[in-house]
């Protein structure tokens, strides 16, 4: 199951304002069919590109368009656009990862979706803020996913133990539920985005900041993870984990919980037998704020040059993210819609998922703070807990983790 949010490699701002300013400066390029319209996104997946492509179809018919759907892996949708914009082929729509957007957003790449008509009536602060950059709305959701905890309904039952709901309850739990080739807890500390994103639930929640690296809570949450592999109850091999690798020892009952996100669900429910449940990712104490990080990716309009196409871009942006289509959306896809009179209907179809929903409404941007710098404290981050995991102080790590941020390189 392909990772329904992690962006693909930090392309520098330079590149992406030099190819963007080239296209908007000299209009638009090819000749295009006036009634063919297409969205590029990363719906590689059969069934993600099935459900699109069922969106688009009830779309194309309600607006009189033909939509066409291309599709590239999540990691390759920012290089590709990119070689688009160079030969002034760029799609109508594209979906980008929400992480991604900003520095697209920077160079003058996407048109603020307001100046088309379109609304945030209905959508959370944290999913307005989650689509756009330095205030300016970019990149509407349909649907917004997160991380939470997900345990074996049956190893902790047959323990006697209760779901965790805090950083002590979690440690203890792990280690009690840690036997033989079975680890408490599975999570991802790998050197991509997918460590990051886990990382942050960690941080937030324990009042740490992407704006200062080398704080006392950012080192706190990074404690606790050196304390659970100090314990034995996660893997040594944690740090090469992605979020499918997690999933995968889950499933094969290496793991008796794990952080992952619902993108895993249908995998999940593939496997007879394994009776799974779904909490909120604990908190360093009682009554803390579970704080996630808002993952998925943002529909948007890109600056072609070409007014008229850029309008009915919009509207099928419009239809793409209405109430009903959400609704049909996050359900095939077990995420959160993003409009809250579709995700209260949402609710009461997906009553398992309720902890999600509770997740999503504390959870935030990863970009919100830094926009287009997100990328490279993501990668000082990623460095430093790879190398505190293996043996460094985490003050240490990160602050050269910080130091790095800050320069940029």
């Amino acid at each position: 199951m392909s990772n329904r949010f992690t962006p693909g490699v930090a392309v520098p701002l330079t590149v992406v304002s030099a190819l963007i300013g080239g296209v908007v400066l000299s209009g638009c390029g090819q000749q295009r069919d006036p009634d063919v319209y297409t969205v590029l996104n990363s719906s590689t997946d059969e069934s993600y590109h099935r459900w699109d492509a069922q969106t688009l179809a009830r779309c194309g018919k309600q607006l009189g368009v033909t939509i066409e759907q291309q599709s590239v892996p999540a990691s390759q949708v920012m290089t590709k656009a990119l070689r688009m914009a160079s030969s002034k082929s760029l799609p109508d729509v594209l979906q980008l990862d929400a992480s991604e957007m900003p520095t697209f957003a920077e160079a003058g790449g996407l048109i603020p979706l307001k100046d088309l008509g379109l609304s945030t009536r209905d959508i959370p602060e944290g999913i307005v803020n989650f689509g756009s950059y330095e205030g300016t709305y970019y990149g509407a959701a349909r649907t917004v996913n997160t991380l939470a905890l997900f345990y074996n309904k049956d190893t902790l039952d047959k323990a006697g133990l209760k779901v965790p709901t805090t950083w002590a309850e979690m440690r203890e739990t792990a280690k009690e539920l840690t036997h033989g080739k079975r680890y408490g807890l599975a999570l991802s500390a790998g050197g991509a985005e997918d460590g990051v994103f886990q990382f942050t639930p960690f941080m937030w929640s324990n009042g740490g900041d992407e704006t200062k690296l080398d704080s006392p809570e950012v080192a706190g949450a990074l404690d606790y993870w050196k304390s659970l592999l100090k314990d034995g109850s996660l893997s040594k091999s944690t740090v090469n984990w992605t979020q499918a690798d997690v999933n995968d020892q889950f499933m094969a009952g290496n793991a008796a919980m794990m952080i992952n996100g619902p993108w895993q669900v249908e995998t999940l429910n593939s496997k007879k037998g394994l009776n799974w449940g779904i909490a909120q990712i604990p908190v360093p104490e009682a009554g803390d704020d579970s704080v996630g990080p808002l993952g998925g990716g943002v529909l948007t309009v890109p600056n072609t040059g070409d007014g008229e196409r850029e309008k009915m871009s919009a509207k099928i942006i419009g239809c793409m993210a209405g109430e009903q289509e959400q609704i049909t959306y996050a359900i095939n896809s077990w995420m959160v819609p993003a409009n809250e009179k579709a995700a209260a209907v949402w609710r009461t179809k997906a009553p398992e998922l309720a902890a999600l929903a509770d997740q999503v409404a504390t959870a935030r941007s990863r970009t919100a703070k830094l926009g287009a710098r997100w990328s490279s404290v993501s990668l000082a981050l990623q460095s430093a807990f790879q190398s505190a995991l293996t043996g460094e102080p985490s003050e240490t790590a990160l602050k050269r983790a910080q130091k790095r941020a800050t320069s940029g390189n």
